[in-house]
């Protein structure tokens, strides 16, 4: 079995459910009329297909390299190869601003290119995934000169990024961090600390690597108001441009043994002295360094919807092939000693369940990153605003939801495989050790649902979802005498009501006792997802049955319905479970003393 992007349901979405030719008007779609991002879609499934797929397992088995005595990491066979193919297609600057040599187009058409090369290789994607994010913040808080230095050359894919935020000692809790900078007569600073876990930290693909390093300044304030955030490269590059000597002070002195994700180097950084340069203001690290970590945490949901696909397409493929047992209803292989397993009504509620997810989460993630361009490009205030908020709230929910959900795919698809999803002789058992490491990095999912309910939901006197209530509630009036959509339009209201309902009792409950906000986090987070989902599936539904009326026999959209319909019935209904236990509160789950445990 090979990996076959999607490329019918991306169409689909942007085209027939978001109709991104609306917005051609905008600059930043200028160029991105429906024709054009259906070619590059194409040509994305090509490449993702044929060059990085076949990696996936080589990059598996083999992994990275470290040589102690050079510090340096030869990645697996054939990804130097490919990746000198991804920058010559120019597929790293896709999403990227002209002014810098990028091609200028949506995220939203980014991100579904991100999809198919995840889905094809995971552990490969995530070093220009990681530059991407990097270029973002020097994009953002760096000065001209940063920009014209470092930009151009990330924009190719010639130099690649990193964000180095954990140490031993601290994860999440960045106001814990020791990593220090002391300010040089010349402008620079010399860096000194230890960062752990950063992927594609050492890498023998690009001719340098700009590491972005939050650190403190000595005497600056502690926790997190006392953060900076420094440009640290691997080679120092000269004032052409060009690669110049090697930036000693910072190496790799270690990679994870890890569980997943092999291909990628994930490093031990050690920097004694390195050279590095202040982006943005003193102590105001944070702020830029969370312009990559959001852009990071839509790519983490986005790998949770890409190893799903990757291993919904494997399980769907087994279940036609493998013979086990016939049919309740009689045999429908007559001629064989057996039935194939995909007769079984067991094995089709984990495919079907595992499409609806998908599928469905995939519209959510793209209907997210549509309102991501708006909230730069449109030149009305009220759309910027709206769609930023909902940027900022729907990401922790698409990050902690669709990453639990791609994980829950993933391990169905082992199960559909049998005793055979559990060795290494078919490929479902690399997507759920891949998928693993996303419900944990850029922010584990619980960090996650106390963002939403923490910071997210109160935010702005609780503008944003209001306005997400408000869309939805606009959509149902409009719909509500459509006999076709009826069905979805009462089971959105049902759930958008219970959202409604675990809303109104955080807000009344988490104040007067925030453990009550904590324990109910997931449960929100998981209540807000579907909820997000019942939409999109409400959407597609209404694209789809216009193509029917419009005449359309593609069986396509006719599978878009059942599928549809399947998640109404048998996957939504877990909001009323969600609903009940957020409510039960904090009282049980603290009440046993920690010694207990």
């Amino acid at each position: 079995m090979t990996y076959q992007a999607p490329v019918r349901d991306h169409v689909f979405i942007l085209r027939d459910m978001l109709n991104i030719d609306q917005h051609g008007q905008l600059p930043a779609f200028a160029d991105a009329s429906f024709d054009t991002v259906e070619q590059i879609l194409e040509a994305a499934a090509q490449f993702t297909g044929e060059v990085l797929a076949p990696l996936n397992t080589v990059g598996d088995k083999v992994g990275c390299v470290l040589d102690p005595a050079t510090n340096e990491v030869t990645t697996p066979p054939g990804f130097k190869e490919a990746y000198k193919q991804l920058c010559e297609g120019g597929w790293t600057g896709l999403g990227s601003d002209p002014a810098y040599g990028g091609q200028g187009l949506p995220h939203v058409v980014n991100l579904a290119f991100s999809e198919m090369s995840s889905s094809a290789n995971m552990a490969f994607s995530m070093y220009p995934g990681l530059a991407h994010g990097a270029y973002s913040a020097i994009h953002t808080g760096g000065t001209d000169a940063q920009k014209e230095l470092y930009l151009p050359k990330m924009v190719t894919g010639e130099w690649t990024g990193t964000m180095n935020l954990t140490e031993p000692h601290c994860g999440t809790d960045l106001g814990l961090l020791r990593t220090k900078a002391v300010p040089e007569a010349d402008g620079s600073y010399r860096i000194t600390g230890q960062k752990i876990w950063i992927s594609a930290g050492e890498h023998d693909m690009a001719d340098n690597i700009v590491h972005l390093v939050l650190a403190r300044i000595e005497g600056a304030p502690a926790g997190v108001k006392g953060i900076s955030l420094f440009i640290v490269p691997k080679f120092l590059p000269k004032e052409d441009g060009s690669v110049g000597e090697r930036n000693v002070g910072a190496k790799c002195v270690g990679l994870e043994e890890k569980m997943g994700i092999h291909g990628n180097a994930t490093c031990v950084m050690q920097y004694d002295d390195a050279k590095g340069w202040l982006i943005g203001g003193e102590n105001a690290g944070l702020k830029i360094m969370f312009v990559m970590m959001n852009e990071a945490r839509l790519g983490v949901g986005m790998q949770g919807v890409a190893q799903g696909e990757a291993a919904y397409q494997a399980a769907a493929a087994f279940a036609k092939d493998r013979l086990q047992g016939r049919s309740l209803t009689g045999p429908k292989n007559a001629d064989g000693p057996a039935d194939p397993i995909i007769v079984h009504p067991d094995v089709r509620r984990m495919l079907l369940e595992s499409r609806a997810l998908i599928e469905g989460g995939r519209a959510f993630l793209f209907w997210t990153a549509l309102h991501g361009d708006l909230a730069h490009a449109h030149p009305d205030e009220k759309v910027r605003e709206k769609a930023s908020d909902y940027m900022s709230l729907m990401t922790p929910v698409l990050k902690g939801y669709l990453t639990d959900k791609g994980f829950k795919v993933c391990s169905d698809a082992v199960q559909v495989h049998g005793g055979s999803g559990f060795t290494e002789h078919f490929p479902v058992s690399q997507f759920m050790r891949d998928c693993r490491i996303a419900l944990i990095y850029e922010g584990t999912n619980g960090v996650q649902a106390l963002d939403l309910v923490g910071r997210k939901l109160a935010s702005k006197g609780g503008r944003a979802v209001m306005t997400f209530f408000q869309e939805i509630d606009q959509f149902i009036g409009e719909n509500d005498s459509d006999e076709g959509l009826k069905p979805f339009i009462v089971a959105l209201a049902e759930v958008k009501a219970q959202m409604q309902d675990g809303t109104m009792w955080l807000m009344q409950n988490g104040l007067q006792n925030p453990d009550n906000a904590g324990a109910a986090s997931t449960d929100y987070m998981h209540l807000f997802g579907l909820t997000g989902l019942a939409y999109m599936w409400a959407l597609q539904v209404k694209a789809a049955q216009a193509k029917i009326a419009a005449g359309s026999s593609d069986p396509f959209y006719s599978t878009k319905l059942i599928t549809a319909r399947y998640f109404i019935e048998r996957v939504l209904p877990d909001a009323g479970a969600h609903l009940t236990k957020l409510k039960t509160g904090s009282e049980t789950l603290m009440a046993l003393p920690a010694e207990a445990f």
